[in-house]
């Protein structure tokens, strides 16, 4: 009965927590439901707000191919088998609890961190794409088969994701549907400007595509040199963060090894002193992440 009221209140602390650990992004006031792309599947209702995002997040850490449903699952494995070896190792109920909710999240942090990192290292790769593009475009190449040249000649790390446009394209000869499944696959705002550009002037023309290309890579290798020197200045920050955030459980579970401690911790005041610590070490993580770290780009064309 202890275990299951335990598990009971470290869902409803995770709940608690939620919003600050993966707070919703408000709808863009004045925003047609029919602007939004089919293919990006985004509603209203917040929960299809939520897998978008997540599945926005797998594609750009190279795990597009990987279904919710299996995700859901591996995060609840982790989260037992965390539960189990802290409750093996120490003997405190509600430390396998917080180990537990701890499993069941990390697979998500994980995936939200790699994306975030991809999307850091692509900073410096799409000025790139986009002088690759403005040479294909200049060379008299049409712009479905100047952008499925950078299958070939662009930089490796989105070679993939062209490739597989340029099979899109032959198998359909439809450029905005191919497009709409390139911007489902990187899942970037930059990539997104880039690839909306191109379905504009493919749509309605123009001669100034080149020089607006030119001016958008000037712009992107600005931002990245000055983003750049920002994280390295504040980057700080988040190791005080995860220092801060560490270093009291360590203690607890060095203190919960000897049978005293893990007597004590099995009391009523021991699960409050736990459960307490939890919740101030997300919420003190969580403010010191959002002053150290830059707001990132969101997507405006999906």
């Amino acid at each position: 009965m202890r275990l299951v009221l335990g598990c009971l209140l470290g869902a409803g602390l995770l709940l608690m927590a939620a919003p600050f650990l993966w707070p919703r992004r408000r709808a863009e006031a004045g925003t047609p439901a029919s602007d939004h792309n089919p293919v990006d599947g985004e509603t209203g209702h917040p929960r299809q707000r939520g897998l978008v995002a997540l599945r926005g997040a797998l594609a750009q850490a190279g795990l597009g191919s990987l279904p919710l449903p299996a995700f859901a699952a591996i995060s609840l494995l982790l989260g037992l088998a965390g539960a189990a070896l802290a409750q093996a190792l120490t003997g405190v109920r509600a430390l396998g609890v917080v180990a537990g909710v701890v499993g069941v999240v990390v697979p998500m942090v994980i995936v939200f961190w790699r994306a975030r990192e991809r999307r850091r290292s692509n900073r410096t790769v799409w000025p790139d794409v986009v002088d690759h593009l403005v040479s294909a475009v200049r060379s008299g190449l049409a712009l479905p088969d100047s952008v499925s040249t950078l299958a070939e000649s662009g930089p490796a790390p989105t070679r993939a994701a062209f490739a597989d446009f340029s099979r899109d394209y032959r198998a359909t000869g439809s450029f905005g549907y191919a497009v709409d499944r390139l911007k489902a696959g990187l899942a970037d705002p930059v990539a997104d400007r880039i690839l909306e550009t191109l379905r504009m002037a493919r749509e309605v023309g123009g001669s100034d595509l080149t020089l607006v290309l030119r001016d958008l890579a000037a712009w992107l290798r600005q931002d990245a040199a000055i983003r750049a020197e920002v994280e390295a200045r504040q980057s700080w920050v988040v190791n005080a963060a995860r220092l801060g955030v560490a270093a009291p459980w360590i203690v607890l579970l060095l203190l919960s090894s000897r049978p005293e401690g893990a007597v004590a911790y099995n009391t009523g005041s021991g699960v409050v002193v736990i459960v307490s610590g939890l919740a101030v070490s997300v919420i003190a993580y969580r403010l010191m992440v959002v002053i150290g770290r830059l707001p990132e780009e969101r997507r405006w064309f999906r």
